[in-house]
């Protein structure tokens, strides 16, 4: 089965190779990180049985100011149509087509699916504007893309969860809707603010997320962030908490060395 995915993905990548490209080097989009959408990835009735692997009760609960879903990521335990189609976007040809589209010639994929997985998000659910951490795991490869393919059916803007890219100042987002069959590719830096807003309705937000890295730096000189948060614009207090925490945070890893990381990759 992950074969069949493999070959229906970069099939579609490649169909539409030049008009991804040209998305994610668009820069009148109303933000500056740079991304694309491709609908329609693989078959339907494959997306109908990944979905149904989101319905059980093995989720791990995250609420904070900062989010709140829930996530896993020892795909092994659960049916294996899972970790195939998370697995398949570790495919080196896959990787390659990506690399086009993006022109990042030195992109790795991550087994370790290190904050990856899959996760959901019901009713009341969200995800505050936040960079990504800049590095992997061992802080050796930095984070370059994030990909993100959405299983739930008829999800649609209005009912929430929507993915959100910010302008510079993080004022303004750019909405993608987390529709079914839905693949987002986007840069992670230090400048990529994201989010996702609250969702508002009983029908559950689902995601299986993959991230590529490489070795060199996007922004040619060396640096490492821990992941930070903020409020959003309404959110003031939170903003302000976002700062101090991120400082904090920050200050301690470059103090101890040591990170979440290590307890984020994935494990059987």
């Amino acid at each position: 089965m992950k074969e069949n995915f493999v070959n229906q993905i970069k099939s579609k990548l490649l169909q539409n190779l030049e008009e991804l490209s040209n998305q994610y080097h668009d820069q009148d989009n109303g933000t500056k990180t740079k991304f694309c959408v491709l609908d329609n990835l693989i078959d339907e009735e494959s997306v109908q049985l990944i979905y149904k692997q989101f319905q059980g009760d093995y989720w791990i609960p995250r609420n904070t100011f900062r989010e709140r879903k829930q996530t896993y990521a020892k795909l092994d335990n659960l049916d294996p149509i899972v970790s195939n189609i998370t697995e398949a976007f570790h495919n080196e040809g896959i990787v390659d087509v990506v690399s086009k589209i993006t022109g990042i010639e030195d992109l790795e994929y991550d087994a370790s699916l290190y904050a990856g997985g899959i996760s959901r998000m019901n009713k009341g659910d969200f995800l505050n504007p936040h960079l990504d951490n800049s590095h992997d795991a061992g802080r050796n490869r930095y984070r370059r893309l994030n990909l993100l393919f959405y299983v739930a059916p008829d999800l649609e803007e209005k009912d929430g969860g929507n993915f959100e890219l910010w302008d510079d100042k993080v004022k303004q987002p750019v909405k993608i809707a987390a529709k079914f069959n839905r693949l987002v590719i986007m840069e992670t830096g230090d400048h990529t603010w994201h989010s996702v807003d609250k969702v508002k309705t009983d029908k559950i937000r689902c995601c299986v997320s993959n991230y590529y890295f490489s070795e060199s730096s996007p922004r040619n000189f060396e640096y490492y962030h821990v992941t930070s948060f903020l409020g959003r614009p309404n959110q003031p207090l939170n903003r302000l908490y976002g700062r101090i925490d991120n400082f904090l945070r920050q200050s301690f890893v470059q103090v101890t060395g040591i990170s979440r990381g290590k307890k984020e990759v994935r494990k059987s």
